[in-house]
């Protein structure tokens, strides 16, 4: 956009120069030659009548009207001051023009110049009804008259309103032609960069196999190599790491299997042992235990990174499901809201919808204080609908909301409780895969709100 602005408004500057400079001196060369012509036409005329002023006056008027041969031109003769005793008799009065103009339509500044310095002179002037002329006085110093014709600007007004319009039709012409041309320029130069951009955008989406295309512009292919060499590298390192959490995921699985097994049965013969050692089996049942949720949820991230999970979407009814999966995990007297204008149906996984509430509700009564409802909601975007847990807890502080939803992030009012750090980030991967997203929210009246939006048809 800027550099498409930058080609406009200079082309538009540029115009606007060229159109004023060249209006200006076409004016002023067509003004000159007009009246470069009409001075020498009005000599010329000027001659020819004062060669006849010593004859009888209907022969002096038939002269001056006959100059008036050139459409909407006239002409006139001014006598000097009546009190010169050299005036003839046959000019003791002006000869009008046959078209009804006198001396009194003549600039009166350009009258008295002639008449009373005897000299020669033009000036531009309008009539009454707005036409403009150009006047020439001729001093005729024989009788101390003088002589004076105007010539009209009409056509040299329409030439220069003609070239003023061309002017002006051009310059928007090449303003349109500078801007199209700059967008295009553009365009094509920043392509190549765009295509970088969407790229990237798709790495971190998760498209880790995004590449671009080789470009036939030599310095672009150069940048075009070095991001898929980026990309290739990229995608080694996430992928090595990935198998690497999963390869150590599954190999803990079997002896930690080994161990829940041992502990069980030390566990249940607990009875046998000392006090001592019951506390030390109690600390080592439940980190057992919390090894073995730990382990479970990892491989779970693993399969969910590595899309070896399958998505099957069911048209399901979201209360039932909510109140099946709440009693499974022991809340099944947990009240379930529905808002009147939300939709009660959803289009979901059901194995992945149980994780993402059952992990909720296991957030909420280890941090929370325990979940106090499920709320069904609509949404302010199209097609889903906003499943919500609330609790009474502390809350969550503003700066960490996004942060909880990480892997073995946990909030400040979670730091010193048992848990694996993995529960909330499972339900932002499930959310996702759905279609949807998970984030926490202020309860009105104290408490965290953990939000989760849902389709409710095909995308």
């Amino acid at each position: 956009m800027r550099v498409t602005l930058f080609f406009a408004i200079t082309a538009l500057l540029g115009g606007v120069g060229l159109t004023v400079t060249t209006y200006l001196f076409a004016r002023n060369s067509l003004l000159d030659q007009r009246s470069v012509s009409a001075v020498d036409d009005a000599i010329d005329h000027a001659r020819n009548v004062d060669a006849v002023l010593g004859r009888d006056r209907v022969t002096i008027v038939r002269e001056v009207q006959s100059i008036e041969t050139e459409s909407d031109g006239w002409a006139t003769l001014i006598p000097p001051d009546p009190g010169d005793a050299t005036l003839p008799e046959r000019l003791d009065d002006e000869i009008p023009s046959r078209f009804g103009f006198s001396g009194g339509d003549f600039p009166i500044q350009l009258v008295e110049s002639v008449l009373s310095f005897e000299q020669s002179g033009t000036q531009y002037f309008t009539t009454d009804d707005g036409t403009p002329y150009i006047g020439v006085g001729v001093a005729l110093n024989a009788y101390g008259a003088g002589y004076f014709e105007a010539f009209p600007l009409d056509t040299t007004q329409r030439t220069l309103r003609l070239l003023a319009t061309a002017l002006i039709v051009g310059s928007i012409l090449a303003t349109l032609l500078a801007t199209f041309f700059g967008w295009s320029t553009s365009r094509r130069l920043l392509r190549p960069l765009s295509r970088v951009a969407d790229a990237a955008g798709n790495i971190a989406g998760g498209g880790l196999d995004t590449r671009l295309e080789e470009e036939t512009d030599p310095d672009l292919n150069r940048l075009a190599g070095s991001f898929n060499d980026m990309a290739d590298a990229v995608q080694e390192r996430i992928e090595r790491e990935q198998r690497f959490a999963s390869d150590v995921s599954h190999e803990l699985r079997s002896p930690i299997t080994a161990l829940t097994a041992a502990v069980e049965v030390l566990d249940a013969r607990r009875t046998d042992l000392p006090e001592r050692s019951r506390q030390a089996l109690d600390v080592v049942v439940g980190q057992v235990r919390r090894f073995d949720a730990m382990v479970i949820d990892l491989l779970e991230l693993s399969r969910l990174d590595a899309g070896a999970t399958d998505l099957n979407p069911e048209d399901v009814d979201l209360v039932d499901l909510c109140d099946r999966v709440s009693q499974r995990y022991g809340y099944g007297d947990l009240p379930i809201e529905v808002h009147r204008r939300a939709k009660r149906r959803a289009l979901v996984d059901r194995i992945r919808f149980e994780r993402i509430l059952g992990n909720l509700l296991e957030n909420a009564s280890t941090h929370g204080g325990g979940p106090i409802r499920i709320t069904i909601e609509p949404s302010p975007v199209k097609k889903s609908v906003l499943m919500a847990v609330e609790d009474e807890g502390p809350g969550v502080a503003a700066s960490e909301r996004t942060r909880i939803f990480e892997r073995f992030a946990r909030g400040s009012a979670a730091r010193h409780r048992i848990g694996t750090g993995l529960g909330l980030a499972l339900v932002a991967e499930h959310a996702t895969a759905l279609g949807g997203e998970a984030w926490v929210e202020d309860r009105p009246g104290g408490g965290a709100r953990f939000v989760v939006r849902l389709p409710t048809e095909a995308a």
